[in-house]
């Protein structure tokens, strides 16, 4: 039996691809394979390229139609996925059956993860919004609108994987003047998703803070959900695990709201309140009349216990006396 020999790449370009396709401890940006089925129309077509140019420089887009239905089997594109170094995906179709059909999914371990399949019920291109666009490789703000994000596990589901499609980086900290795309995600009560994306204005409002306003820059979908394939609870949970590493340290007594506000208790042991040094406040201080009324009750005090103090002594001496005398009587 012949034994399987590794080929290493002789070129230094090779060797820095394989390196960074290797699994790492802070993983690279999610790529996204954008392609065609065998039919498409005009609307799905156009809808790749406005998603495409939304997602640079982050996304591969295929040149030609590829014969691939992922809900029956999605094997072809999993290598091609595996081949572009792509972890994300949206394909594209048009049928007599399903017209319009957009399918967005992930890959976890070289395997399609989750996919859903969306019917595009109305579409508005972006080169049809006489409007100033964004400047390239701008970070969007994504915005959920609605409550029954949270309703079903489906639901949810589809939110995080929009949410990881149109999501660039992690970033710690923000300007003000660099936020100019907004990417607003609207789930009504059909459960239609309305996709819209606005640029945002700074104006000028008289205050230190700008007014915003939004204007729409396209593209506008209007999107239904038809078919869903969702990941099992287990190998969802294997696939969001993260590295002890990157884990942050749990701080006991501390605690974070829904806003982000952090929250501290601390532990003290039994305080004397009478003991406690309080603020020095001219309302908080003596008057003289008080002063004068203290140091007389001072003086009675003193002499008072002055008093007992003689008394205690005098009696003294006299029970001394007494027994000194009833010794010399018993003495005789």
């Amino acid at each position: 039996m012949a034994s399987l020999r590794i080929k290493k790449p002789s070129t230094r370009k090779g060797k820095k691809a394989l390196e960074e396709r290797e699994p790492k401890t802070i993983e690279n940006l999610k790529k996204t394979l954008i392609m065609e089925g065998r039919k498409c129309s005009s609307d799905i077509r156009q809808a790749l390229k406005d998603l495409n140019l939304l997602k640079k420089p982050n996304s591969r887009m295929m040149r030609r139609n590829n014969d691939v239905t992922p809900f029956e089997d999605a094997t072809p594109l999993e290598h091609l996925a595996k081949t572009n170094d792509c972890h994300l995906f949206l394909f594209g179709s048009s049928s007599k059956k399903r017209p319009n059909n957009l399918i967005m999914g992930r890959i976890y371990d070289d395997q399609v993860l989750d996919m859903i399949e969306f019917g595009i019920d109305q579409y508005t291109a972006l080169e049809k919004f006489k409007t100033e666009k964004i400047s390239q490789f701008t970070k969007p703000v994504i915005v959920f609108n609605g409550y029954k994000w949270k309703l079903t596990e489906e639901l949810r589901r589809i939110k995080s994987l929009l949410l990881d499609m149109f999501r660039i980086d992690k970033i710690d900290s923000i300007r003000l003047q660099g936020i100019e795309h907004v990417l607003s995600f609207t789930l009504t009560d059909d459960l239609t998703i309305l996709v819209r994306s606005y640029r945002i204005q700074l104006k000028k409002s008289g205050q230190r803070t700008p007014r915003i306003e939004l204007v729409e820059m396209g593209p506008s979908l209007d999107l239904s959900i038809r078919r869903t394939k969702i990941a099992s609870d287990n190998l969802f949970k294997v696939a969001m695990k993260q590295p002890a590493i990157l884990k942050a340290a749990k701080r006991k007594n501390v605690s974070r709201d829904e806003l982000g506000n952090v929250h501290g208790r601390v532990h003290v042991g039994k305080q004397d309140i009478n003991a406690l040094q309080t603020r020095k406040m001219k309302g908080l201080r003596k008057t003289a009349e008080e002063k004068r009324t203290e140091k007389a009750n001072k003086q009675k005090r003193n002499a008072s216990a002055g008093d007992v103090s003689m008394d205690e002594s005098a009696q003294a001496e006299e029970n001394s006396g007494m027994d000194a005398d009833s010794g010399g009587d018993e003495q005789d």
